[in-house]
Parts: C-alpha cells; sequence; structure tokens
C-alpha cells in the first residue's frame, strides 16, 4: 500500500472556517481539502436540501423530451420505457414508467435479455415496440451510442428520446430528444449524474408542468439513492442531495420491493455502504442470474406480499450468483498462474463457458488481487464480450480507444467498460492493450494507495469529532469517509487473529502518556499480525461499534506498517 497524505489546504482558510463553524482545525482542514471554504457552503453540505436542485430544464432537450411525451399523452399513443439490465437501468424504468402510469395509462416496460440481446438499444427490442404499437421509446442508462438503432426505429415510425450518462462519442444520435449533460454542448450545471439521476430530472420536469412540487416526488427518491451508490457516481452536488434525501426514504418508507429486501435484516439504519452491499447486489442479481424483468417487477409492485416472493426468487438468484462469481474467480487466478502472467501490466483471461453475468464481478475481484486494468472475456454468441476494470487514476476507456482497431463495440466510464470483439481479435487485442497500458500507466498507479485526510492524536477522537464525521455521510467518490494516521501507536499484548480463516486482524491499541485503550479492527489484515509486535503506524477510518448493548468509537484499520 502507498500512503498518501492530501495536500494542507491554506492554514487561513482553515483557521477561518474553525471559527466560523465552532469546530477543531482537524475538521475545518478536512471540509477545505473537499472545497468547502464558507459557512454558506458547509450549510449546503451538512444540511443538503431538495431546494438545491437544479432546473431540469438548464438540461439540453429538456423541453423536447416533455414536449413530446405531452404530446404522446394527448393523443394516447403507446410509451415504451426501455433501460439497460443492471442497478441503474433497471431503477431508472422502474421510476420513469411509475411516474408515467401516475398521468398516461399507456405505459409498458423493456428490459433486453443480457444473454440474447447484450448491453444498451437493441434491434429486438425496437422490433418488439412496432409488433405491440409503441410510437415513443424512452431509453434509460443507454442509448447515447445507438445511432444505427435510433436510425432503425425512425424508418419505424417510432420516435426515441435517450437519457443518458455515458460518454457520448463524436455523433450523436437522432433522436427527438437526447439527455445526457455529458455533452458539449450542454450547459447543464452539474454532469454527474448516474442514468436515473438523469430520469428523475426527467420526472422532475414532467411534474413542474403538472404544479407538482418536488415534495411530490419524495417517494421515487429510493431508488435514485440506489442507483447513485450502486453506479458509484461522485457524491458531490446534485448527487449528494438526492443521495441524502433517498436515503431517509429508504429508512423511513421505501418502496414494498425494497421493504421486502431489507425487511429481514437486523439493522435499524441502513447506510449508503449498505445499499452498496445488500441491495445493489441483489437487484443486479436478477438481470445476471435471470432476467432484469425481475428487478423492475420487484421494484414497481404495490403489494408487499407479492413483492416478497419476487425478493425471495431474487435472493436465490444473488446466491447462485455468489458461487459463480467464487468459482470463476478461483479458474481465473489458476489462467493468469498457469500463463505466468503475474507480472505483466494488465490481467487479461478468457474462457467461453464462463457466465456473462458475473465476469464484471471477477474482474473486480482480479483488480482487488493484482491492482492491473483488467478485462474478463467470455464468448457471446459468435461474438467475445467482457467486462473491464481500472485501477485508481487509470482511464480504461481511453485504453480501449487506443485499441478501436480490434473491438467490434464498446463504451463505459474510466473505471468501467464493456466491450465486444471476434474471436480471431482476442489474442490482437490482449497484446495491444498491454502495450497501451504498459507504454502510459504511472508505475505508481500499479500499487494501491490509501489517501490520508489527516494525521492526528487518537485523543482528538472525541464524540463531538465523531459525530460531525458522521454528518459528512452520505459518503462516496469524491466524499470518501475520512482516513487517518496515526503514528507510534503499540498493541497491549492481545491483539490477535479472528475470523472463521484467522484472515482478520483485532487489537486494542495503547496511545499517549495516559495509555488509554482504543478497540481496532482490519478486515482481511490478519497475516499482518507480526507488524503489530512493537511500535507501528496505522491507517484508519471511524465506525461504531455495538457490543452487549454498549456503543463504542471504534478504528476501522485499512493498513498498518
Amino acid at each position: 500500500m502507498r500512503w498518501t497524505l492530501k495536500p494542507q489546504p491554506d492554514t487561513s482558510k482553515v483557521k477561518q472556517l474553525a471559527k466560523e463553524l465552532s469546530i477543531d482545525t482537524t475538521l475545518a482542514r478536512i471540509l477545505v481539502q473537499r472545497g468547502i471554504e464558507t459557512f454558506d457552503e458547509a450549510k449546503h453540505f451538512f444540511r443538503p436540501s431538495l431546494s438545491d436542485l437544479h432546473d431540469p430544464f438548464l438540461m439540453k432537450d429538456m423541453e423536447l423530451a416533455v414536449q413530446r411525451i405531452e404530446t404522446a399523452i394527448t393523443n394516447n399513443e403507446n410509451i415504451l420505457v426501455f433501460g439497460d439490465y443492471d442497478v441503474d437501468g433497471t431503477t431508472a424504468v422502474s421510476l420513469l414508467s411509475s411516474y408515467l402510469k401516475t398521468i398516461h395509462p399507456n405505459i409498458a416496460t423493456y428490459i433486453p435479455d443480457r444473454y440474447e440481446e447484450g448491453y444498451g438499444v437493441s434491434f429486438q427490442g425496437i422490433d418488439f415496440a412496432e409488433d405491440n404499437g409503441f410510437s415513443l421509446i424512452i431509453a434509460l442508462d443507454c442509448g447515447i451510442k445507438a445511432i444505427d438503432k435510433v436510425d432503425y426505429a425512425t424508418k419505424k415510425g417510432i420516435d426515441f428520446i435517450i437519457c443518458d450518462h455515458h460518454k457520448p462519442g463524436n455523433e450523436i444520435p437522432k433522436a427527438v430528444a437526447v439527455l445526457n449533460p455529458k455533452q458539449i454542448d450542454c450547459n447543464y450545471p452539474y454532469d454527474e449524474l448516474c442514468g436515473c439521476g438523469v430520469g428523475f430530472k426527467l420526472i422532475q420536469a414532467l411534474a413542474s408542468k403538472r404544479n407538482q412540487t418536488i415534495e411530490d416526488l419524495i417517494p421515487y427518491l429510493d431508488l435514485v439513492a440506489t442507483a447513485i451508490a450502486a453506479d458509484i457516481v461522485p457524491m458531490t452536488g446534485e448527487n449528494r442531495v438526492l443521495a441524502y434525501h433517498g436515503l431517509q426514504v429508504i429508512n423511513s418508507q421505501p418502496r414494498n420491493g425494497i421493504k421486502a429486501i431489507i425487511h429481514q435484516l437486523q439493522k435499524k439504519e441502513l447506510t449508503i455502504t449498505d445499499v452498496v452491499f445488500i441491495i445493489a447486489p441483489r437487484i443486479n442479481a436478477a438481470g445476471r442470474m435471470k432476467h432484469g424483468n425481475y428487478a423492475v417487477e420487484l421494484l414497481t409492485e404495490m403489494g408487499f406480499d407479492s413483492a416478497v416472493e419476487f425478493a425471495s426468487a431474487i435472493e436465490k438468484f444473488n446466491s447462485d450468483r455468489k458461487e459463480l462469481d467464487r468459482a470463476i474467480t478461483q479458474e481465473a487466478l489458476l489462467q493468469i498462474e498457469n500463463n505466468n502472467e503475474q507480472e505483466n501490466y494488465t490481467t487479461v483471461v478468457f474462457d467461453e463457458s464462463w457466465h456473462k453475468g458475473v465476469i464484471g464481478i471477477v474482474a473486480s475481484r482480479l483488480t482487488e488481487t493484482y491492482y492491473r486494468p483488467t478485462l474478463v472475456f467470455t464468448k457471446s454468441g459468435e461474438k467475445l464480450a467482457a467486462s473491464a476494470r481500472s485501477v485508481k487514476g487509470f482511464d480504461v476507456y481511453n485504453a480501449l480507444e487506443q485499441c478501436s482497431e480490434f473491438i467490434e463495440q464498446f463504451g463505459g466510464h474510466k473505471y468501467a467498460a464493456g466491450l465486444t470483439l471476434l474471436p480471431e481479435q482476442y489474442q490482437n487485442f490482449k497484446n495491444k492493450f498491454e502495450e497501451v497500458v504498459k507504454t502510459t500507466i504511472d508505475k505508481n498507479l500499479l500499487t494501491p494507495e490509501i489517501t490520508i485526510d489527516a494525521e492526528i492524536d487518537l485523543s482528538e477522537i472525541t464524540p463531538k469529532f465523531f459525530r460531525i464525521i458522521q454528518q459528512m455521510a452520505p459518503f462516496g467518490p469524491q466524499n470518501m469517509k475520512p482516513v487517518f494516521t496515526t503514528t507510534a501507536v503499540r498493541d497491549n499484548g492481545y491483539g490477535k487473529q479472528v475470523g472463521a480463516d484467522n484472515s482478520h486482524l483485532k487489537l486494542n491499541i495503547i496511545y499517549g502518556s495516559d495509555q488509554k485503550t482504543y478497540n481496532a479492527i482490519g478486515f482481511g489484515l490478519g497475516d499482518k499480525i507480526t507488524s503489530a509486535q512493537n511500535d507501528f503506524d496505522i491507517a484508519y477510518t471511524l465506525d461504531e461499534n455495538t457490543w452487549n448493548g454498549y456503543t463504542s468509537i471504534q478504528l476501522m484499520l485499512k493498513d498498518l506498517k
């Protein structure tokens, strides 16, 4: 692990903010590092308000999108809400379709089959629309590169509205309206929305034409928060506001589908991390193992008993997914070993029998193991399909662009992408990708980095200090949970390996002249027990631990040396 201390901000700004907010300078420094320099900015940060959301009509083509939907309602047209099969896509479809059904009866949904149709807008989906009399398709979380598909639909007399957040290509599809804040000529103030977030801006615009306020749309925010958490978009600006209020809905009045997922849990209050690790994988499992329609049916189900049935079916998909992902990861690790590729700058593996639904998860697991830009390929019809994952600081989308001569189709983000290619191009692509990464990556990026917000004394960790850290949630990219470091600490001699396979580390850290003890746990750090024999340094975050009815602050170790 590389430990990198964040650059220290302007001392005068830190002192001024500490004074204005009546907080200590460590907390003020963390806020200034995150771009929060004034009392007013801090107020917006700590009290995210729905009134801080931007006017949806600032988004390019929003007026056109709303006009086309209003025309469809007036003319009693059939509208097909089309979306990708992952969490962002299925929540977006659930959100828009359930809102539209409150104002128009002729609404249906369509999620492409991951295996038959692949990612994004499909010719089969457009044929389905034609066969069933749909004259308008609204595509969510996909479509920004569907130039030929939109042309195909236009020839059949079907209009398209695209709501996407993926990086546009040089050409934009000739749809009636394209809502994507990442378009170069879109002046919308915030361009980091997820697909469901763009869908929310559309219903916000539609609602404003019906004299509805943002308060009327609060029940939809559980879906938006789930998509923001799952899609790992920056937890800044509008995303922070939507996630903050969406979490409140999840914890107070979630829709029956989400309630059915969480009703068996013992947790009183879910955090954004719980959404990432509990709710999102289950919604995703439907599209991975069976069909994304299950997720939409779960998330739009009005009756709790029926929702529980959908949730239990999805629970089964999720446990199957876990088994598959474990088995394929083992096979992939073996393949890397057998091919002697541990020293490569990239990890690229392929087996035609691997389940297409879990290759993205396997790519993430391999990235954790070897910390390299990673691609996992499998057979998909006559072609090979892959999921790509990257390491912090390296743009895998740009790297794939430089290999485009060997690729049939690709799309995605800086850290995650998908692609297809012809089997005969696999080796050429693999060689080229290795060469591109080897010549362009900063070699430091191949060692995992812990970014540290501040070096502190453990005595600074008071209940008030911890309470303010908690109020910085929800955490996510660009607003991560603060990481601290403390040097020259000691274990009291009772430190031990814990967990079924001794993979975790539990320490009782003593520090300072008063020899006060602090509980610490390091998940996956069991083999670091030898580093805890004498004085050592720790990198950690803070959390609460409740044991036997007593709650205390616990150090969550990220590394020690």
